[in-house]
């Protein structure tokens, strides 16, 4: 991350008046400012509010308890502690460009980023197996997925980003061979995770560009596994065809929802979080040239994709969308409301 607006001319203004070795701060227009705190305030609450309803739904309502939604419910957790412990304060941080939260909550907060961001992805990424096995492998997937099987899915999600975030933070592992430069500009209200080269492969490589290479490889093959199973029931000959088309329809139908669901959610996840990593790898390579304003768009537009999933999951599935609902208006709070019926006995 580029840090050369640190320092500056004696007629800036400093994150700290009259302390030694203060950051410079960002001195944006009235309307910029108010732009870009209506926006990202609007991200924070959108995306807090979107998780909380699809935590609530998949918690409350019996007919959600399933291992596909328990990852669902894991991932809006996930996104849901990221839009409240995290997105606020890095608001503050991108728009004034100073920290103004102490040193050690600058760490606490930079592992949270890393873990909850990282914690997201590998969800996504084990939703798109589950999704592999219900598209691909239909009559093996209720001894496949199963609730363990799940459990551990979760685990995983959440310990290997928890000990990689904290661990890298507090070893200062991604500052080897360049604590000179970090020295250079350090300075008092800054706060930013810079990366040497190896750390900035590997950091994109175990939060990204694994886990994303698993997902695409998994939606490519379940997209073929469809498309050939639409080409066999349209060369099976007319007379059978009649009699296993009402057989056919409800799978076919099933399959084509979820293909273009996870094609969505995959098409999404790439674009939100591609420029960031990409940017993470190419800057300490290009001297840490990357200016700060472009650092931020990026993280934001990874920040959004925490904002989209809950609103995929409402926009594909109708029982989502009931559930909402069902919270909305208050039904929820009537003594039978778990037991209600929000789908017609299939998922």
């Amino acid at each position: 991350m580029n840090s050369s607006n640190l320092w500056s001319p004696e007629n800036v203004q400093y994150c700290f008046d009259f302390v030694n070795n203060s950051c410079a701060r960002n001195v944006r227009s009235t309307t910029s400012l108010w732009a870009m705190y209506l926006f990202m305030v609007g991200a924070i609450v959108l995306t807090m509010s979107g998780n909380l309803l699809v935590i609530v739904s998949i918690a409350h309502f019996k007919q959600l308890h399933s291992p596909t939604n328990f990852l669902i419910c894991s991932l809006a957790t996930a996104d849901f502690l990221l839009s409240f412990m995290v997105m606020p304060f890095s608001m503050v941080r991108s728009i004034q460009s100073c920290w103004y939260f102490g040193d050690i909550f600058c760490k606490l907060h930079t592992s949270c980023d890393i873990m909850l961001c990282t914690t997201s992805i590998f969800h996504l990424c084990f939703i798109s197996v589950d999704r592999y096995y219900a598209v691909c492998d239909p009559l093996h997937y209720v001894t496949k997925m199963t609730i363990p099987v799940t459990l551990v899915f979760v685990l995983i999600s959440w310990s290997v980003p928890f000990l990689f975030a904290f661990g890298l933070v507090f070893s200062e592992l991604n500052i080897d061979d360049i604590e000179e430069y970090v020295a250079s500009i350090d300075c008092r209200g800054f706060c930013a995770l810079i990366f040497n080269k190896l750390w900035a492969v590997m950091a994109s490589l175990i939060a990204f560009f694994i886990p994303g290479t698993v997902m695409v490889g998994i939606y490519v093959h379940i997209f073929t596994v469809a498309r050939k199973h639409a080409r066999q029931i349209a060369e099976i000959p007319n007379a059978i065809k009649c009699v296993s088309a009402m057989k056919n329809k409800i799978s076919t139908k099933k399959e084509n929802k979820a293909t273009k669901t996870l094609s969505i959610v995959m098409g999404v996840f790439v674009l939100c979080w591609l420029p960031f990593f990409t940017l993470t790898i190419a800057d300490p390579f290009i001297s840490f040239s990357t200016p700060e304003d472009l650092y931020n768009a990026f993280l934001w537009l990874g920040y959004f994709n925490s904002t989209c999933n809950p609103i995929i999951y409402g926009l594909f599935y109708s029982w989502f969308r009931k559930a909402f609902k069902l919270i909305v208006t208050g039904t929820i709070f009537r003594p039978d409301s778990s037991t209600l019926t929000l789908f017609g006995g299939k998922n």
